[in-house]
């Protein structure tokens, strides 16, 4: 081991630390090598940027007077539902939650203009949101009915919990079909007219950790513009995949589960986002910070684009009918090329993730690492790894009678 992250921190404290980020790594470790980056290197900062359906907050909406029991009720932010299965005022909102019934969401079936992830992001940005919550009413928590305005800053807690961001690598989605298909990938061509994908490469978080050595449990982040932690492993989490030579999965891998406090986050890194024909969701801005406690660590963090290989999918046949074949792998270089081959035809690419926004989380990070404002956090427990032989399980429907 080079160094602790203790020792990284005390260098942090006294503004002697070297903080890269993960760009700018990969022409240190080509320049002078990966044993002498080490030695000089303290810190590699990652960043991503992209729709992360598996997110939401819960909120403490705070007591009427008289009170009342909208847990086991119902109740709706701008018309979008948020789920009151708790105590009396504690709601979660999904970030993919959509109102039963709003006149922006005709534009044709199944397009949503505005959801949970907008919600989200109206409330980061100080708007005022309409709260339309009722109840049974019992003898301690008599009132029925509120309509009324609520802010960010009303509620006692608001806390960002997202069950599953920052996939490690995912697939590259198509269409071999005759007709075009709307997706979460976006709205695919139809006869291979386009290609999408959604990871920033040499700069995500686990790609740069692909084994999980310094991302753990209670890693200190930066989440939506704010201060977050990794609560636990994400939903799907899946590291036994096929992996390259760096170590780098080929297929949709890991996954984190985050958390954070959403009253100090920012509206530019947690925005609202449609795909028509599909649905809504929310972009997740998250950065880690990766600690160079060795030169493995190091040669991790230097991974490059045409290092990393994702998936070719056909999602006219692979979704919903889970067909495992893929069309062949291409490296995130080539999709950032703007354009790949596939089946002998040059296909168009485009990102769902925003690399320039990822650039500038990393080094927002390194900033903020630099000014001593943010310290690294020992994992109270590791991520399960690829020994712990978790299975992706589909759900195994069974007739009821």
């Amino acid at each position: 081991m080079l160094r602790t992250i203790a020792e990284i921190n005390e260098k942090i404290r006294r503004g002697q630390a070297v903080v890269v980020t993960a760009e700018e790594i990969i022409g240190i470790a080509d320049e002078k090598g990966v044993e002498r980056a080490a030695r000089e290197i303290d810190v590699v900062t990652t960043g991503t940027f992209a729709p992360m359906c598996s997110s939401g907050a819960y909120l403490n909406l705070g007591h009427t007077a008289p009170r009342m029991k909208i847990g086991g009720g119902r109740a709706c932010l701008n018309d979008v539902p948020v789920y009151t299965g708790f105590a009396a005022v504690d709601v979660f909102l999904g970030a993919t939650a959509i109102p039963d019934d709003d006149p922006r969401n005709k534009i044709r079936p199944g397009h949503f203009d505005y959801g949970g992830g907008h919600v989200i992001e109206d409330l980061v940005a100080g708007k005022d949101v309409r709260l339309e919550a009722t109840g049974y009413g019992t003898d301690c928590y008599p009132r029925k009915k509120i309509e009324t305005w609520i802010r960010l800053e009303d509620m006692n807690e608001a806390t960002l919990f997202n069950i599953r961001n920052a996939y490690q690598n995912y697939n590259v989605g198509v269409n071999l079909s005759d007709r075009t298909i709307y997706t979460y990938m976006g709205v695919l061509k139809p006869d291979l007219g386009n290609a999408n994908y959604s990871t920033s490469g040499q700069l995500s978080p686990l790609l740069n950790d692909p084994y999980y050595k310094t991302i753990g449990i209670g890693t200190k982040i930066f989440l939506g513009g704010g201060i977050g932690y990794v609560a636990w492993h994400g939903t799907q989490h899946h590291p036994d995949v096929l992996r390259g030579d760096s170590g780098v999965p080929k297929r949709g891998a890991g996954t984190l589960a985050v958390i954070g406090d959403l009253k100090q986050m920012k509206a530019g890194w947690l925005r609202g986002v449609s795909f028509i024909g599909y649905g809504v969701s929310l972009a997740v801005g998250i950065g880690i910070p990766i600690p160079i406690l060795s030169e493995e660590i190091l040669h991790y963090t230097a991974v490059k684009d045409e290092e990393i290989f994702a998936p070719v999918l056909d999602y006219s046949e692979a979704y919903p009918q889970r067909k495992p074949d893929i069309l062949g792998e291409v490296s995130y270089a080539q999709l950032k090329s703007g354009k790949i081959e596939v089946l002998g035809k040059d296909v168009p690419t485009a990102s769902l993730s925003g690399y320039y926004k990822a650039l500038e989380i990393a080094n927002i990070l390194k900033e903020w690492i630099g000014r001593g404002e943010f310290l690294l956090t020992e994992p109270v427990a590791p991520l399960p790894g690829v020994e712990a032989g978790i299975e992706f399980k589909p759900l195994r429907e069974r007739p009821i009678e």
